[in-house]
């Protein structure tokens, strides 16, 4: 009865997480979509260039003490309050590293603009690390309805102010403007929600106990920010301002489906497997649910994206943006494995296995820093190629320890449930491609490609029968029996 519970309880976790971030990212899309157009590549190239710099501050920021109050299972207003006060305390160091030195970063970059652009941007820092211990909460409650509120309101208002300074001509600080009105409606919200408030005291014993979850995480967490970002740092140095704008869209493209996949499997997988991280049987059982379920919808999604990137880009964001197809098509292949990834981390997390996680993110990172630096002389292409790469390499890594630990799921075996989804997913885009090379106007091939890739890959799952169709439609099937 409790392991139904259980199930009907990460089941509707994944639908919330679900509405949370494909609804939110969906208004967002539009948003960034409106703004694409008023806006020129270099503005989104300029706020490119902090990414790195706001990335590893908010990992230090968190220090995985979000996972750390996760992985305790019962945590009292103590241990909240503890965690509260230390995120103010580094984000508060870690704004004034960032107000000093942003002279030193736009000289980096040789773009003095970046100096003010850097010191007011980063307030976001401040105002987001109020709210962390309040997120964190809904996260151990697998309430993601509310968090699907704040995301949604927080994206709509943040939007509005974006597209009004993008239409005034605000050039970048348009991008600056909709980021810091984001993060303070999520914040305020977050607590008018939540109505969590800090105690006056800060616990050493309850600090020490999550420190050295935390700090391990931190660490592999951080090597793992410093790679995703290191891309837009070293492009943004050794290219121009508008290539780091095409890399930095078609990236935040193809994180959409990608990335928010992940994310909502990472985050309802993660609690849910701690409940059932004692019996091996039951946890490869689930971990096999989330694998299938999330390469059902990513694989088709990133292949059709790839086959229909041109017209996708010149339909929807203009002329001026064409440069970005072939970027994009290399990076949805890239990104098509992130899933894959970020679940096998899940199965060492759950063990309590953060001192491995955290060496197998070491050898990664000297791998893909590696293929970064011996691509980069070859230009940009070559770049994301090298990131397609270290894809596949990433998958066999994380995949080998996971099957250490739980011989049913060692890398073979997790390709093998993988196969009929890329195997089709491969056949639905070649479909795609045919039909679309027949028609001539680039918003027929959009319109017409998009209807084709759904209809051929709905008809290939019901033909070779995919586990992962059988299971949502019985999902939904219960779903509508209990309405």
């Amino acid at each position: 009865m409790a392991e139904r519970s259980l199930k009907n309880k990460a089941i509707s976790g994944v639908m919330w997480s679900g509405i949370e971030r494909f609804s939110t990212q969906g208004v967002q899309f539009l948003i960034e979509l409106l703004m694409a157009r008023l806006l020129l590549p270099s503005d989104y190239g300029l706020i490119g260039m902090l990414a790195i710099f706001i990335a590893i501050s908010r990992t230090l920021i968190d220090s995985g003490f979000s996972n750390a109050l996760i992985q305790k299972t019962n945590c009292n207003q103590d241990d909240y309050s503890t965690v509260f006060y230390f995120n103010i305390i580094v984000a508060s160091v870690v704004y004034a590293i960032l107000y000093f030195s942003a002279p030193l970063i736009a000289s980096f970059y040789n773009l003095p603009q970046l100096t003010p652009i850097t010191r007011v941007f980063s307030i976001s820092l401040l105002i987001s690390s109020l709210a962390i211990v309040n997120r964190t909460q809904l996260v151990i409650k697998l309430d993601f309805r509310t968090q699907a509120k704040v995301s949604f309101s927080a994206a709509i208002i943040s939007g509005a102010v974006g597209i009004t300074s993008a239409y005034l001509g605000q050039g970048v600080w348009a991008l600056v403007w909709q980021s810091l009105t984001n993060f303070t409606i999520q914040t305020i919200l977050l607590f008018y929600f939540v109505r969590w408030i800090p105690s006056l005291r800060f616990s050493k014993a309850s600090f020490n106990s999550m420190f050295s979850f935390g700090i391990k995480l931190m660490i592999t967490n951080l090597l793992g920010t410093i790679y995703d970002n290191l891309y837009t740092l070293v492009i943004g140095k050794k290219f121009t301002a508008t290539d780091l704008g095409y890399y930095s869209k078609s990236d935040q493209l193809v994180r959409f489906p990608t990335n928010n996949l992940a994310y909502i499997i990472s985050r309802v997988s993660y609690p849910t497997l701690v409940n059932l991280k004692d019996d091996d049987e039951q946890l490869a059982s689930a971990y096999r649910k989330f694998l299938i379920l999330s390469s059902f919808v990513v694989f088709p999604l990133m292949i059709g994206f790839a086959v229909l990137a041109r017209p996708f880009i010149i339909v929807l964001f203009t002329e001026k943006w064409a440069g970005m197809v072939l970027i994009l098509q290399l990076l949805c292949i890239d990104w098509m494995w992130d899933p894959m990834c970020k679940i096998n981390t899940n199965i060492l997390l759950v063990k309590g296995k953060s001192g491995l996680i955290l060496q197998l993110e070491i050898i990664k990172r000297i791998i893909s820093v590696s293929i970064l630096f011996g691509s980069l002389p070859f230009g940009l292409i070559a770049v994301c190629i090298g990131r397609i790469i270290y894809s596949l390499i990433s998958v066999y890594i994380n995949s080998f320890y996971t099957g250490k630990m739980i011989p049913s799921l060692s890398f073979w075996r997790q390709m093998i449930m993988v196969a009929p989804y890329v195997l089709i997913s491969i056949a639905m885009g070649g479909t795609v491609y045919g039909v679309s090379m027949l028609i001539p106007s680039m918003l027929g091939q959009l319109i017409l490609g998009t209807l084709v890739g759904i209809a051929s890959y709905y008809i290939f799952a019901r033909i070779f029968r995919l586990e992962a169709l059988n299971e949502l439609m019985t999902i939904i099937k219960l779903k509508l029996c209990k309405k």
